[in-house]
């Protein structure tokens, strides 16, 4: 029996670990939704998310990046009930360099011990940002993707 080939998950020839700036998109196994919800979202208030137990969990291992790796931070992110988005930015500023995927890996590692379950599937999205306009376009999706949710 022949399979087809799988889709190969990463740009080709590509060093993630060189500057610049990575939409990732990280989905819970099976697309649970176990990591917040999203309330409100109508005409009289704004929405508002409400992190579950894993869903604080992935806050705080996002937010722990930048002080792991000293080359990485998250310049914007979003924690959805199946799904977490968010702008992954490394610098050329010398000191040990780290890929895009093994911050995602580590992130991924870090969130399954302390939740003491694997809850996401396997890989992720990522999109390299190529330039301003890009950047601020995904920036705005991040920012509006929970009213989209209700």
């Amino acid at each position: 029996m022949i399979l087809p080939d799988r889709k190969k998950n990463r740009l080709e020839n590509f060093d993630y670990s060189s500057g610049g700036a990575y939409f990732i998109t990280i989905c819970t196994r099976d697309r649970k939704k176990i990591l917040s919800e999203i309330v409100g979202a109508d005409t009289i208030r704004p929405y508002e998310i409400i992190l579950s137990q894993y869903g604080k969990i992935v806050d705080k291992a996002i937010n722990n990046i930048a002080n792991i790796y000293e080359n990485i931070s998250v310049d914007k992110y979003v924690i959805m009930p199946d799904h977490v988005h968010m702008i992954l930015r490394i610098t050329n500023n010398g000191g040990r360099m780290v890929s895009a995927p093994t911050v995602i890996a580590g992130m991924k590692r870090y969130v399954s011990k302390k939740c003491g379950v694997s809850i996401w599937q396997k890989s992720y999205y990522d999109h390299i940002i190529r330039n301003q306009k890009d950047y601020n376009e995904i920036w705005e999706y991040i920012e509006h993707n929970p009213e989209k949710e209700k």
